[in-house]
């Protein structure tokens, strides 16, 4: 069920990646700029075509990829759940398999994402109390780990 990502993935991940931003990241940043014109599926999975961004990926597909996550060395980078397959231990497969086939150890999450924050403390993550800025914005991310 999770298997490496290939490049037949990349317009199915960018579609996650662009919906589920959209669903949990609009209301903290409200831009709508970005949520809507520079957050499009095409350039996403153009970005994401990359051999050095693919090769890190790894997709939950039981005949449709559900999930993704992007791991570099122990960490990990992203983790997303198709928005129609929330709450169907997706997101929970593909945290574990990083726990046990990486020993994935440590992640940033933003401060305001509670949810997300919760999932990562369920699977073992706490907050580190490192802090930092996301990038051209006014929010903080957390350093989680375990």
């Amino acid at each position: 069920m999770i298997r490496k990502a290939e490049k037949k993935d990349l317009s199915r991940i960018a579609e996650i990646l662009v919906f589920v931003k959209r669903i949990k990241y609009r209301p903290i940043f409200q831009n709508d700029d970005y949520s809507f014109g520079d957050l499009q599926v095409i350039k996403i999975a153009e970005e994401y075509s990359s051999p050095e961004k693919l090769d890190n990926i790894w997709v939950y597909d039981d005949g449709i990829v559900k999930g993704m996550i992007h791991i570099e060395g122990t960490e990990i980078v992203e983790l997303y759940v198709d928005y129609f397959f929330w709450n169907q231990s997706v997101g929970s497969e593909l945290i574990e398999f990083a726990k046990e086939k990486f020993n994935v150890n440590t992640l940033w999450a933003l401060e305001k994402n509670l949810e997300a924050i919760k999932f990562y403390e369920k699977h073992g993550f706490h907050d580190s109390g490192d802090r930092q800025f996301e990038e051209g914005t006014t929010e903080y991310l957390i350093r989680m780990e375990r």
